[in-house]
C-alpha cells in the first residue's frame, strides 16, 4: 500500500496545485467570484487530504492492520467526490452537482475516523 498511496500523493498533490493554479490565473476573469471560492475550496480540501494521503502511506507500511488503508481509501473517495463535485459544479453550473459534495465530506470524515480508530488500536510499547 506505501507505493499505492504515494503514487495517489503524488498524483492528486501536482493536479491541486495544478488546478489552484489554473484557478488564479485562468478562471479568475470568467467565474463568479462566489464560484471562485467555491473552485478554491474544493482545491483546500483535495491538497489537505493529499496530505493525509501521505502520512497514510507512512503509517500504513509500520501499522498492522486495514484501518489505515481503509482510511487511506476513504480520503481519496473523498477528494474524487468532494473537490471533484466542486470543480465540476464551478466549471459547467450544473448545480445538481453539488449533491454529491457531502459524500465526499462524509468520505473524509469516515477516513479521520478510521485513522483515529487505527491509533487508539495502536499497541505502544512503554
Amino acid at each position: 500500500m506505501l507505493r499505492g498511496f504515494l503514487m495517489l500523493a503524488a498524483f492528486f498533490g501536482f493536479t491541486g496545485v495544478a488546478l489552484g493554479a489554473f484557478a488564479a490565473h485562468g478562471l479568475k476573469n470568467r467565474l463568479s467570484t462566489e464560484y471562485l471560492a467555491i473552485f478554491h475550496t474544493g482545491v483546500t480540501y483535495q491538497l489537505v487530504h493529499t496530505l493525509a494521503l501521505f502520512g497514510v502511506a507512512l503509517l500504513a507500511a509500520h501499522i498492522p492492520g486495514r484501518l489505515v488503508t481503509w482510511a487511506g481509501g476513504a480520503f481519496t473517495l473523498g477528494i474524487l467526490l468532494f473537490s471533484g463535485s466542486l470543480y465540476l459544479l464551478t466549471l459547467t453550473g450544473i448545480s445538481k452537482l453539488g449533491i454529491i459534495t457531502p459524500f465526499g465530506g462524509v468520505a473524509f470524515l469516515v477516513g479521520w475516523f478510521l485513522l483515529g480508530l487505527a491509533a487508539w488500536r495502536l499497541q505502544v510499547a512503554g
